[in-house]
């Protein structure tokens, strides 16, 4: 029997329905502003960029009053979407950092590493549940020429200081046993396996205890800038009610923004999931993968996999499929054609494992930009600043984008606010009508990439000349 109709059989069952947020401890919403309200700090955003700074300014200044408006729920787009893999990394791996920012890469990987103990060192103190596990990472190579890159990679992060076994096809099949890899890269530290809708729960839990108000439903129409003299501010109106603020931060992320000049550096794409049911003992001994890394193929075009805390394999990646007009929402979000594709690549992994079911399939939007990594901005008279386009990475790097958000909005000269990294913006991308072809463009050039042994080809290669690209 095919992959194919392996496949095709296993997701039968499956819920279009997202795991991790398809739980009976969900939260009930928070209420819909009703009434007009005067604060000090508003944040636009109930995902984990919002969610971290409206913890991390709750903490820092326990007098300040601050409101979270989240046009859904929290934890409801990327945030609780994603697959939970929590790493240090902010520049989207070692190599794209030293692709932009040579330079400065091994601050970059300091804040990193000290970013991800902050962020574990939060859920300790806060008793946040959402089953954190110090896995590491492997990286595996599934065809010839990406097993040809390995080893200067390994290179590469040993020179770097970082912590890498670089291994051959037996000792990789000895981690986790697929007869599609031919080697990989174990990454022994800065990645952690966690439950990403947990997370925020308890942040958005933590962030309450201190005062923090949120109100859910609340779809933040516009921003404008009120005052003047020594009085500044802003005031955002939505349908229901108004938030007058001394400071705002906006963190949509993927989502329309309510700040235009996001637009020109974010582009929203779709990522597709599935999530099988818990694995017996015996299946989970036809794999190995007893060391329980994150996996993710080392090809352009990639898979992202892992083991949940109840032993499920979550698996996702591949496509990233762009929307004319950056369009978003519960229209684009499941595609038949895509859960099918990942099915079929799932049992070409693990063939062993046929007869296992699939229980969940879903699609999230992911913001990308064109160098990968978190962008941010000021806006209305410097009263306003934004974090957005973690590519895929927000997990853990959304702190990090929280905590310069709001350095930029207080006005705080720090170590994050001199990165060029911060200091930067990526290369925009072009407004439709343009967006969509040239998105569509990239992408047929990554998959004939892939195809043909990595080769680059004429269009990425000039896209390479300037620093940009597109990836999920």
């Amino acid at each position: 029997m095919s992959a194919e109709t392996i496949g095709a059989r296993a997701l039968g069952e499956a819920r279009p329905a997202v795991f991790w947020l398809d739980r009976p401890e969900r939260p009930e919403p928070a209420p819909c502003l009703d009434t007009d309200l005067d604060v000090d700090l508003a944040i636009v955003g109930g995902g984990f960029t919002g969610l971290w700074t409206a913890l991390t300014a709750a903490e820092a200044n326990p007098g300040r009053s601050i409101v979270v408006l989240e046009a859904d729920t929290a934890a409801s787009g990327a945030s609780g979407r994603n697959g939970g893999f929590c790493e240090a990394s902010l520049t989207h791996g070692l190599e794209n950092g030293v692709a932009h920012w040579p330079d400065e890469v091994d601050t970059l990987l300091h804040l990193g590493d000290e970013n991800l103990r902050g962020l574990l060192d939060v859920i300790s103190r806060h008793g946040i549940d959402c089953s954190p596990e110090s896995t590491g990472a492997l990286n595996v190579a599934v065809s010839p020429w990406q097993a040809d890159s390995l080893a200067d990679s390994a290179s590469l992060h040993e020179a770097h200081g970082l912590s890498v076994t670089l291994l051959d096809t037996p000792s990789t099949r000895s981690e986790v046993d697929s007869p599609t890899y031919l080697g990989g890269i174990w990454h022994h530290d800065g990645v952690v396996m966690l439950d990403p809708a947990r997370l925020a729960w308890g942040l958005q839990r933590a962030a309450e205890s201190l005062g923090v108000r949120f109100f859910e439903n609340t779809l933040a129409r516009s921003i404008e800038a009120v005052g003047g003299g020594g009085t500044t501010g802003v005031h955002i109106r939505t349908d229901t009610g108004a938030v007058a603020a001394r400071r705002a931060v906006v963190a949509t992320n993927a989502f329309d923004p309510p700040v235009r000049r996001i637009r020109r550096y974010v582009a929203p794409v779709y990522d597709h999931v599935l999530v099988t049911e818990p694995l017996s003992g015996d299946q989970l001994a036809a794999i190995g993968w007893s060391n329980r890394q994150g996996l993710s193929d080392v090809g352009s075009q990639f898979h992202y996999y892992r083991l949940t805390s109840d032993d499920r394999i979550l698996w996702g990646g591949w496509d990233a499929i762009y929307h004319f007009g950056n369009r978003v929402g519960a229209a684009v979000e499941h595609s038949p054609g895509t859960s099918q594709m990942l099915a079929t690549h799932f049992f070409e992994t693990f063939p062993q494992l046929e007869g296992l079911s699939f229980t969940h399939k879903w699609g999230g939007p992911i913001a990308t930009t064109s160098r990968f990594t978190c962008a941010w901005g000021t806006s209305h008279r410097g009263t306003v600043s934004w974090a957005a386009g973690y590519t895929g990475l927000g997990v853990g790097a959304s702190r990090f984008g929280a905590l310069v958000a709001l350095d930029l909005v207080d006005g705080t000269a720090t170590e994050r606010t001199e990165l060029e990294m911060v200091r930067r913006s990526p290369f925009p991308f072009p407004p439709e009508p343009l967006r969509w072809p040239a998105i569509q463009l990239t992408r047929r050039a990554i998959q004939r990439s892939d195809r043909r042994g990595g080769r680059r080809g004429p269009w990425l290669t000039l896209l390479d000349r300037f620093g940009i690209g597109f990836d999920s």
